[in-house]
């Protein structure tokens, strides 16, 4: 089986916003989808795709590993962060796909199996730096028929300020602990929007309200700041959304981060996450992915974390379902909480073409 066309695809969905597809065709018939990170509609993503597609055509679709090892070292010199590591993963889970079609079996099998075939979510609500305590317990309460597991405020924080309004956010947290009782668990994405010294205050509130974790409080590549701010506190600190490496994680890991949170559209795809998997559970860290795309992005997810032993935290869910449902005939939709895993080949999901090719602008 050969590689036959890479095609890097942006898609725009009727209720806005785009996503950074790639499709690959193969001489055997099968097709296979993945998806990039869409920070900043993912264009450089897309043009990295692009500007690989001569060197994948005839490649065997099943050499995941050495095509990402191969790819990795071909465009070092653009940085291993960032738009790089996107197309990759997009890449990589596109391969995968096609891997699971042509063995007959989901993508899960082919990791090993799946320790938990119903996976519950997380509710993961953003924009609450600039709520008032009101909007933002309306913005939880609306999230509540879904029956998510857990629920993630996040604050969005203007990353070239600190400190902004503590007083503020520490209201906010109090008030969403009130609204939700004890019945469902809290974490606190701080994103990026703190000093040491600002982190660590929270942080000790966040304990008395028994939050689960508490994310990215510092600056991303301050790992020091993490270290200081983690070594400080009993509740678990979480951070690795914007690492992109093996090496990264392990950074993290070092200075004392309790909770790793890679994006599979980010890192590499399925073939990236996995070492970053090994690696957590090698030192005893959770990994609990970073995820915010509800299509493939979510799928891919749903079919890795169902293979962690210690993948006991919820998954993410950045919005409600509906957006990009057009696209497949199959949508992921949880149900009293939680997603079922994927039982169809490769990623599962059935893509209706035409509604595909109505969106999309082929890139390069």
């Amino acid at each position: 089986m050969k590689i036959i066309e890479v095609q890097p695809l942006s898609i725009r969905w009727d209720q806005g916003g785009s996503s950074s597809w790639v499709r690959i065709r193969t001489d055997s018939g099968l097709t296979g989808y993945g998806e990039a990170s869409p920070m900043y509609g993912g264009h450089a993503s897309l043009q990295v795709i692009a500007d690989c597609r001569d060197w994948l055509i005839g490649r065997d679709p099943l050499d995941q590993q050495v095509i990402q090892d191969h790819l990795f070292f071909k465009m070092a010199k653009l940085g291993p962060d960032g738009a790089m590591a996107a197309a990759l993963a997009a890449l990589d889970i596109a391969l995968w796909d096609i891997r699971g079609k042509a063995m007959g079996m989901p993508i899960h099998k082919l990791l090993g199996g799946a320790h938990r075939p119903v996976l519950p979510f997380y509710a993961s609500i953003g924009g609450n730096g600039v709520r008032t305590v009101d909007e933002v317990l309306k913005a939880v309460e609306s999230w509540l028929d879904l029956k998510p597991s857990l629920i993630k405020i996040r604050f969005d924080a203007d990353r070239t300020r600190r400190d902004v309004d503590l007083p503020g956010d520490m209201a906010k947290a109090r008030a969403v602990r009130q609204l939700v009782g004890d019945s469902i668990g809290l974490s606190f994405d701080a994103n990026n929007g703190y000093s040491v010294q600002g982190a660590i205050r929270v942080g000790r509130l966040l304990e008395e309200l028994e939050y689960v974790w508490f994310e990215e409080p510092v600056q991303p590549f301050h790992t020091q700041s993490f270290e200081k701010v983690a070594g400080a506190l009993d509740i678990p600190v979480a951070a690795g959304e914007q690492e992109y490496t093996l090496q990264g994680i392990g950074r993290l890991i070092d200075a004392g981060v309790g909770i790793v949170q890679p994006d599979i559209v980010k890192t590499g795809g399925f073939t990236g996450l996995m070492q970053m998997a090994a690696l957590a559970r090698t030192y005893g860290v959770d990994l609990v992915p970073h995820q915010t795309q509800p299509l493939i992005g979510m799928v891919a997810n749903l079919h890795l974390v169902s293979t962690l032993l210690h993948g006991h935290h919820p998954v993410e869910s950045n919005e409600r379902p509906g957006r990009q449902h057009a696209a497949v005939a199959n949508p992921p939709i949880p149900m009293d909480g939680a997603y079922e895993l994927p039982t169809g080949p490769g990623l599962g999901l059935e893509f209706v073409e035409s509604e595909i090719e109505r969106r999309i602008t082929v890139w390069g």
